[in-house]
């Protein structure tokens, strides 16, 4: 098992039998739910590419959105960001956040 940009709380990215782990992204709390949904997939490309996978190898998304009456724009987004990529299985809730500015948080599992 490996552990990458581990804190005392968590670690960013955590491997495992081949499979990665990624703890839940978050965009910049100043932005509308299109650009934090954009940072958010940003962040998770970034980290996977750290341990040699991609957008094509994720396997499982859970998107927690603030309000529902944000899901067309995140989708919007979403959608945008996975043309010509098979997207992942994908669940979406609405739930409150770590952070009131927060509109959205990402969480994902891919294959190494």
């Amino acid at each position: 098992m490996k552990k990458l940009h581990s804190s005392e709380r968590m670690s960013k990215i955590v491997v495992h039998n081949k499979t990665v782990y990624l703890c839940g992204q978050v965009g910049n709390a100043e932005d509308d739910i299109k650009a934090q949904t954009l940072t958010c997939l940003e962040k998770i490309e970034s980290l996977l590419q750290e341990v040699g996978s991609d957008k094509s190898k994720l396997l499982m998304a859970t998107v927690w959105v603030k309000s529902m009456s944000d899901f067309a724009a995140m989708n919007e987004v979403w959608d945008k960001w996975f043309e010509g990529v098979q997207p992942p299985a994908r669940a979406c809730g609405e739930s409150a956040l770590a952070r009131p500015e927060l509109l959205v948080e990402i969480t994902a599992i891919a294959a190494e």
